[in-house]
């Protein structure tokens, strides 16, 4: 099961696991794009469930996972990607509905579906659980004020998961990227493309294929081995605040 899937790492992973026999559960809150989704993961001969709702939604995430056919329940991974970043002004100058969209979001969201889809994992004793977060919630910077408090607390949140469900048999990892070109920018400057495309300029930034491959990899091991926190970042980046730019 993968939130968020209509775009970037989301779609990515869900591509990456169908081409490799996994039956996909794919959400997100733009019908047009989850229905060219599963149409996508499709024709690679899997079986594909799409669900439509909004993760900040608390309601509807509760009644639509609950609502889920049986078949569907024995979910192995869970992939709560589902996140993003709105504006950059400084924190005097924040914009309060950017910043409920991001908690509501990055947090809230991933809350909702992590309790409403880990029972049917303790049910099992068994599953894994991947949270997408930035390497902004290891150290901030400058505009980033609450973007990467909403990411802190994801680092957080999978540690304490981790412990919550170790009884349970049930593994988390966090991923944490670094520069990644997807729709990332675009989101966060709000449609203006000059000023999402600076960002990776002079850069050979992450793309949301190699974070699935990433994700795939940590699926991949045997169930004993468990990846707890993997940062990631394109080799011009060591960290929120230097690079490596050329020309």
């Amino acid at each position: 099961m993968v939130t968020g899937a209509t775009a970037g790492f989301g779609r990515a992973v869900a591509n990456k696991f169908a081409r490799n026999g996994y039956n996909v559960i794919i959400t997100g809150r733009r019908k047009e794009r989850l229905d060219d989704v599963e149409k996508e993961l499709a024709t690679l001969g899997v079986k594909v469930l799409s669900l439509n709702f909004d993760v900040r939604k608390r309601y509807e995430v509760e009644d639509i996972v609950a609502g889920i056919p049986d078949e569907w329940k024995n979910i192995d991974i869970l992939v709560n990607n589902a996140g993003l970043a709105v504006g950059l002004e400084h924190i005097d100058k924040g914009n309060v509905d950017d910043w409920d969209r991001m908690v509501d979001t990055n947090v809230k969201g991933l809350l909702y579906v992590t309790r409403a889809v880990s029972p049917l994992m303790v049910a099992r004793e068994k599953g894994y659980i991947f949270n997408i977060g930035s390497i902004a919630g290891k150290a901030a910077y400058e505009g980033g004020n609450v973007y990467c408090a909403s990411k802190a607390a994801v680092d957080s949140l999978t540690k304490s998961m981790r412990i919550d469900l170790l009884k349970n048999n049930i593994r988390v990892t966090q991923i944490a990227p670094g520069m990644a070109e997807t729709e990332f920018s675009l989101v966060r400057f709000k449609g203006d493309k000059e000023r999402a495309n600076g960002v990776y300029k002079g850069m050979k930034a992450l793309t949301a294929e190699d974070v699935a491959e990433v994700i795939w990899y940590c699926a991949s091991l045997p169930e004993h081995v468990c990846i707890n926190d993997l940062v990631i970042t394109p080799t011009q980046q060591a960290d929120v605040m230097f690079t490596n730019r050329k020309a």
